[in-house]
């Protein structure tokens, strides 16, 4: 038993890399003939096809009810990627990595800003509701858009662009630490309520 389960996990992982590696060399031939910068590829395009295998993972483990698989997963796989991959790529690359300027302007803020919004989400009974997961979809829908307005040099991309990072990822995160506020409030309260027996 040991040595099938084994063996499944490996080909599991086998089949998980030549399929993103697939997606990502098809998506990427397709998004350069469309002549979009290679920046917008790897935010848009690699992201989602090394992501799918975790997508993938988590989706099982939520159904399966194991939760902390699937958020070991998220937070595990962000401090690899940052950490690991970042660094040994700039070790064994023969050259310096250098970080486009419209990447410290607007996506780093945003992937810090949507890091700290999630932290109220978190401790708000220790649950991640549908709706909040519906926020963090919506956000991942406008952060596309932006991309791809950005990729074509359309005019209302430094508008959607302000919009986002200004006000409506400030204002969520507002939101959702005073939800997270007034339910540990509301919690260290109800805690405070000592029983009286007569």
């Amino acid at each position: 038993m040991t040595a099938l389960t084994l063996a499944r996990l490996v080909i599991g992982i086998a089949l998980l890399v030549l399929g993103a590696e697939l997606l990502v060399r098809g998506a990427s031939r397709l998004a350069r003939m469309l002549g979009i910068t290679p920046l917008i590829i790897g935010l848009t395009v690699v992201a989602f096809g090394t992501s799918a295998p975790e997508l993938a993972v988590s989706m099982s483990a939520a159904f399966s009810g194991q939760a902390d698989i699937t958020m070991g997963n998220v937070v595990g796989s962000n401090i690899f990627n940052i950490l690991f991959v970042l660094g040994i790529t700039s070790v064994l690359s023969p050259e310096t990595l250098r970080v486009a300027t419209s990447a410290l302007t607007f996506d780093l803020p945003f992937m810090i800003a949507v890091a700290v919004a999630c932290l109220p989400i978190f401790f708000t009974g220790y649950t991640i509701d549908r709706w909040e997961g519906f926020v963090f979809l919506l956000f991942y829908v406008a952060y596309t858009v932006y991309l791809v307005l950005h990729g074509i040099a359309h005019d209302a991309a430094p508008v959607l662009g302000h919009v986002m990072l200004l006000y409506v990822v400030p204002l969520t995160t507002l939101t959702l630490v005073l939800v997270a506020w007034r339910e540990w409030y509301s919690h260290r309260a109800g805690s405070r309520r000592v029983p009286f027996d007569r």
